[in-house]
Order: structure tokens, then sequence, then C-alpha cells
């Protein structure tokens, strides 16, 4: 498969994203197990499906598994499966995940919450490339690379003695640590575009995102990382009833569950002072608009005259911001 397709939906130009990036040709042309780590939502999962395309066994499966959302008693059959016969109800015999993967690769999601005895059982095959079904007298050659993940610090986890030393050390061979979002703000804005184009319906016209949010997204820290920026593209593109997303269109909310007010003036790269000072004007004004229409139940007349503008000027302010006065007919103001 060539490069470019396999790292195409890893979306970023940050000096800290493409070290990564630069990394993943090389570490897929070796079979040997890598680790991923990372916050949440930064990508990890992406990464292991970039390392199984770039890789000569490509046209072999890709197998995912989240360790986490499994119990203790179902984890070694899922990995190995089970012969007829071996427990009361086991009425036919069944291939395991590590089976499914042959000659491809086994992606195994929260590593960090596999139990002692899952975590020998998992040594097992990455020290001998061998398993054992459940119910087996004979052993099976494990043919595929496994890629494992985790948002944990799995050094730390060895030092409290719930993470095995030597299980650790044969997962790492190879090691990628994904940055959070908010160490890579120049990819924020490719991102949302990014998410934007592949989300919206082919049907619909195009939309764009306001300057007011695009300084939003760039000053937010996204403790979600990118899967919370996609969730409010997501947002915005359902909720925006025009062409233009607004920050209210993203619902972002902070940990106290109220909608968080963007930064204009933020942390980080100062963008020009026009514009800048517009995108201030340009949101003060939607705000300053959607409070006095609804406050006048979307009436153009008795707005204009509250706010001491003529009418045929608010009217073409109001289709500057795409706010149409019918929907706010019958509202009362917040």
């Amino acid at each position: 498969m060539d490069d470019s397709q396999a790292l195409s939906k890893l979306v970023g130009n940050s000096a800290c994203f493409r070290e990564v990036l630069n990394d993943l040709p090389a570490i897929a042309r070796s079979n040997a197990t890598t680790l991923v780590l990372g916050e949440t939502g930064t990508g990890k999962e992406l990464v292991a499906r970039a390392l199984h395309y770039l890789s000569d066994n490509y046209s072999f499966p890709f197998v995912a598994v989240n360790c986490g959302s499994l119990p203790e008693s179902l984890l070694e059959d899922e990995l190995f499966g089970h012969e007829r016969g071996s427990y009361t109800d086991a009425h036919s015999r069944r291939q395991g995940l590590v089976a499914q993967a042959d000659r491809g690769t086994l992606f195994l999601d929260e590593i960090d919450t596999l139990s002692l005895k899952a975590q020998v059982d998992l040594l097992r095959v990455l020290q001998d490339s061998t398993y054992r079904p459940i119910g087996s007298t004979s052993e099976l050659r494990a043919n595929l690379r496994v890629v494992a993940a985790s948002n944990a610090s799995l050094e730390h986890l060895v030092k409290e003695g719930t993470f095995r030393k030597d299980l650790y050390y044969r997962l790492c061979i190879f090691t990628i640590h994904l940055p959070p979002l908010r160490e890579r703000k120049e990819d924020i804005l490719p991102l949302a575009l990014h998410f934007l184009g592949k989300h919206t319906p082919p049907a619909r016209a195009p939309l764009v995102l306001s300057d007011a949010v695009q300084e939003h997204l760039h000053s937010y820290d996204w403790p979600g990382n990118v899967r919370e920026l996609e969730s409010a593209i997501l947002r915005g593109i359902n909720f925006a009833a025009y062409s233009r997303i607004e920050i209210e269109h993203l619902r972002i909310k902070s940990d106290g569950g109220q909608h968080t007010q963007p930064v204009l003036v933020g942390p980080g790269k100062l963008g020009p002072f026009r514009k800048m000072k517009q995108a201030l004007v340009e949101r003060f004004e939607r705000d300053y608009l959607i409070r006095l229409m609804k406050e006048h139940r979307g009436n153009i007349t008795q707005a204009a005259l509250s706010s001491g503008k003529e009418r045929r000027d608010l009217g073409r302010l109001l289709k500057r911001h795409q706010l149409n006065p019918k929907q706010f007919l019958g509202e009362a103001a917040a």
C-alpha cells in the first residue's frame, strides 16, 4: 500500500506530530511488538492501523479489541478460542482473535487493564509465538504482529506491581508517544477542516467555520483531544442552520457543564491585530443580535427601535450573520 494512503487519516503538520509520522514507515517494516502511548482520544488505534497498512502484511486482517471491555472470565476465550465441548456452552469450535489475526495485526487497546493471569497468557504468545485454545491438547502457532496501546503509564504500573515487568519489555520494543492536541495547536484547524469535509453530507451545501469559531478552537485546551474535536465539529454540522458554523453550534462544555466562552486573546501565537479584532467584533455582533431577537421574539421593527438602528440596516446585519428572524418567533429572551 502507498505510504500516503496509509497515513492519510493522520492529519497534522506540527513538529511533534511529524516526528511520530516520520517514524511509522520504519517501525512498520519490522514485525516487532509496538506500544502506542497517549491520552484518551489522541488517535492510538489510527496509528496502529497505519502501522498495519504500511507493513508488508497489509492484505491480511487487522483485528482490534479493547481489553478493558472484556471480563477476565471471557478474555482467554476471546483471545485464544475454544474447542467443541471444552465447557458446557461450547457447542462448536471457535477461533479466537489471535487466530483471526493470522499473518496480520492484533491491536490490544487499554492493555493496562489486563489481569495478571491474562498478562501471563499474552506473554507466552509474545515469547514463544504459541498458544493453546481452551480445551485443546495441542499448541498452535501464533503468526501475527501485536500492537498494544495504553493511556496509562505502564512504567508506573510496573513499579506498583500491577503490570508485569517482563511483559512491559516485550511490548515496548518500539514505543510511540502521541502528543495531546493542546501540544499541537497548529494542527487544530486542519483537523477541524478535515472532519468538516469528512462528515458534511454530500447533498448539503459546503460549510465554513466562522472566524470566532477558529479562534475558539485554537484557544481551547481539548481535554478529550482529537476525538473531542471531531465530536464538536459533528455537532456544529448538525446544529448549524445555514452555511456557517458558529461557537454555539459546537456545544463545547467545560467541566462545570456550562458552555465555554472563547478566549480570543489567549495563549499561543497572536494573529494579526485586525483579524483578531474583527473576530471579536463579529462575535459581539452575533451575540447581541441573538439576544435582541429573542427579546423581541423575532419582530424586526421592535428590535430596530430598541437597538437604535434603522430597520433596513438591522435586516442586513441579520442576513450577514445568517440569522433568520423566523427562528426567534415566540421565543422569550434568556
